[in-house]
């Protein structure tokens, strides 16, 4: 970037934060990279803000500086999202973590950035609430909330999108601004508390939110099935959507992933056909009759192998090995990573894009695994590779290019719930048109000196 003066940014720093500024190697090192398969680029260095105002302060040396900011959760993104491709500052939220009100009669949450899902749910405990966004890494909530986390609950409870009713946030001049309320809906102006949302760092820094909680069910009951084929589990999936049963969790894994699955968790001793993953909510009259319709659709579609688990140490271990999925897939082929990507189309689309999926694997010559959040049509492929093969890695960029294709040809997304970071910014313009050039305009108005996690999201002339 032009005129950028790391050595004075860091003197400023240093002299605000003292020894909550690190130039430590294990420091730059840790906040290099995420869980993607990226490469790592150092900041120079790393900042550790305890409160709103040194956030602000933050910025306002860097923006006089020209330096670049990368905000940082805990690390858990998947496409890059936190590589700081430029170098400058790496502003690590995690001493914000303070939950600092519940109001239970209200159903909402007031907590700071660095506040984890497993944190909040930990505080909620007593009170009879839950939070229910589940990405399955234990995230921070600014985190999810910048990237627009999902997760396997999503089909009933909604995305991060759908549970966040206000923010505040530093903009890169170090102004403090708030948006929306903890009112349940407003009429008044522009959603800007969207606008942040899934900014991915790239506008400025979360530094509060208000955030919906839902009531911990009254009986909850998780089961596993087998089916003949994917399309089999589909369209099941979409009748039970249709006919408006509240499935708390719906997950599809392919046959590939659930050999991995078994390898990976040597008690679990499932068929190795495609399988879906369910959990139901509600009362325990309410929660019976979700399941025997259910158990019938199933049975209509030639699925067979309920297995039924209503303690909570069981369901526990089964929703464990699902969130585990990544490590199950990687046992599949030892000392490989795994090229990591996901897609999104209209549940309609779903079993015919997957199909399709499949025929591009095979043609591939790769082996991925595929795992699905199937009722809201969101399927991840986990493309596994040697990391030292030139061909293997152009391979999967290949694979993962023509699925995010694919995705766009059945009017879907080329990410439900991962985001762009550095992976994906390619496909913008040809999902949004031209609205993508109005992402340009917001950002240069927001963002005009281009600090923000430059080279994420868009590019500034």
């Amino acid at each position: 970037m032009p005129n950028v003066d790391i050595q004075a940014t860091v003197t400023e720093l240093q002299a605000l934060l003292g020894d909550r500024l690190s130039t430590g190697a294990s420091i730059l090192d840790q906040h290099s990279h995420d869980e993607a398969y990226t490469p790592p680029v150092l900041p120079d260095a790393v900042a550790f803000p305890e409160t709103t105002d040194e956030v602000s302060q933050i910025l306002r040396i860097c923006s006089k500086h020209g330096c670049p900011v990368v905000p940082y959760g805990v690390g858990t993104s998947l496409e890059g999202h936190i590589v700081p491709v430029q170098g400058g500052v790496s502003v690590d939220t995690s001493r914000m973590n303070a939950v600092i009100a519940i109001n239970q009669s209200d159903l909402d949450a007031v907590v700071e950035p660095g506040v984890t899902r497993m944190q909040l749910n930990d505080a909620l405990r007593a009170s009879g609430l839950m939070f229910t966004v589940d990405p399955g890494a234990d995230a921070s909530l600014g985190g999810m909330a910048a990237t627009r986390a999902s997760g396997t609950n999503t089909v009933r409870y909604g995305t991060m999108a759908d549970n966040v009713l206000a923010l505040e946030v530093v903009l890169p001049d170090g102004q403090i601004i708030h948006t929306g309320s903890r009112a349940r809906k407003s009429s008044t102006g522009y959603d800007l508390t969207h606008l942040f949302i899934g900014s991915e760092g790239t506008l400025g820094i979360i530094t509060k939110l208000t955030v919906k909680l839902h009531g911990q069910p009254e009986h909850i009951a998780a089961a596993t099935c087998a089916f003949p084929d994917i399309a089999s589990a589909v369209e099941t999936v979409i009748l039970a959507i249709q006919m408006g049963l509240p499935l708390a969790r719906i997950e599809l894994l392919d046959e590939v992933q659930m050999r991995g699955m078994n390898i990976y968790n040597p008690d679990m001793t499932l068929p190795e056909t495609p399988h879906l993953f369910l959990e139901f909510h509600g009362t325990e009259a309410g929660v019976a009759e979700q399941v025997e319709s259910l158990a019938s659709l199933v049975e209509d579609h030639g699925g067979s192998d309920f297995a039924w688990a209503t303690k909570t140490e069981d369901r526990n271990r089964l929703w464990k090995a699902r969130h585990e999925a990544y490590y199950a897939g990687k046992a599949l082929r030892q000392g490989t990573e795994g090229v990591v990507t996901d897609c999104c189309v209209p549940i309609s689309a779903l079993a015919e894009c997957i199909a399709r999926t499949k025929e591009l694997i095979a043609d591939s010559g790769l082996m991925a695994p595929l795992v699905g959040h199937v009722g809201d049509g969101n399927f991840h492929l986990l493309i596994l590779v040697d990391p030292d093969s030139t061909d293997e890695m152009a391979r999967a960029g290949a694979l993962a290019n023509k699925v995010n294709m694919l995705a766009l040809e059945f009017g879907g997304t080329v990410s439900g719930e991962h985001g762009i970071g550095l992976g994906k910014r390619k496909y913008l313009a040809q999902e949004h048109g031209a609205a993508y050039a109005l992402m340009g305009v917001l950002k240069k108005a927001v963002d005009p000196g281009n600090i923000m996690n430059p080279g994420k999201l868009v590019t500034l002339n």
